[in-house]
């Protein structure tokens, strides 16, 4: 079962203009009381090593616990709802931390806060 904060690898296929595709990993950002209900599809937000800085990306230190190898960028700007058929696997999970940052840059974005 899928866990809030998960670090997936996803199977994108091809992309359109500038939005993440091909396989490519990303920050599972449902609520745990979603996933626990096993849903088919689950928002998320893709990473990139690609840093430039932005305030909607919040940084990621790779750890043991991410199973990330370079320092990666969450791009809250391309937040996507994917079929849970496009999750290739599990690396690890950002914790507690980094998913309410990564959150708070979503809600900002969505003037939701």
């Amino acid at each position: 079962m899928l866990t809030s904060g998960d670090v997936v690898d996803l199977d994108l296929g091809l992309s359109q203009g500038r939005e993440a595709g091909f396989r490519h990993p990303a920050v599972v950002v449902s609520a745990q009381r979603i996933l626990s209900a096993e849903p088919s599809v689950v928002c998320v937000v893709p990473l990139t090593s690609t840093v430039r800085g932005f305030h909607s990306e919040p940084t990621i230190e790779p750890d043991d616990h991410n199973g990330l190898s370079a320092r990666s960028s969450a791009q809250c700007q391309h937040l996507r709802a994917v079929s849970t058929a496009r999750i290739v696997s599990t690396r690890g999970n950002v914790g507690a931390g980094t998913l309410a940052q990564i959150r708070e840059t979503i809600a900002t974005m969505l003037d939701i806060t």
